[in-house]
């Protein structure tokens, strides 16, 4: 055969053998990319008035935290009258803990939040546990705020 011939062949099956290759390499790499960009999403709104005025606390030589409650009511209609009567309305307040730990955000919430304000915090769930002075175990389930929006004053709505 011919060197030109053999360097023709040789082509010919290098062009295959590349395609599989980088067929390979994408199919290898899109495989890590999702594993490595796979998204997932844990976020939180809440609505509702402050139930204690915030404490700050510091555990164990960690960022300080500034925490507080906030409820939540669901309502629903119960009663089957046609006019609406307040008997016919149930309600349901659900109690959320709240800690903010971004250090601006932090501040402002331990100087500004007060029992009884109307805020929205958003941010998102954490569950954790904890030892209580007791030396008992107990699960906390806690909101870690990112943001919260002021949405009445609440000294000048007790004037």
């Amino acid at each position: 055969m011919s060197s030109m011939r053999l360097k023709t062949m040789a082509g010919m099956l290098r062009r295959p053998l590349q395609q599989v290759f980088h067929q390979l390499v994408r199919h290898e790499s899109e495989l890590a990319m999702s594993v490595v960009l796979e998204r997932s999403l844990n976020r939180i709104q809440l609505l509702g008035r402050v139930g204690q005025d915030p404490v700050m606390r510091q555990v164990e030589g960690k960022n300080p935290v500034t925490i507080f409650s906030l409820a939540t009511n669901e309502m629903w209609r119960s009663g089957e009258r046609e006019v609406l009567q307040e008997s016919d309305v149930t309600q349901k307040t659900t109690w959320h803990r709240i800690s903010v730990f971004r250090p601006g955000l932090r501040d402002v919430a331990y100087q500004y939040v007060k029992k009884g304000a109307r805020i929205f915090v958003e941010g998102k769930i954490d569950y954790g546990e904890y030892t209580d002075k007791n030396n008992v175990r107990r699960q906390a389930t806690t909101v870690i705020a990112d943001n919260i929006i002021f949405l009445s004053d609440h000294l000048k709505e007790k004037e």
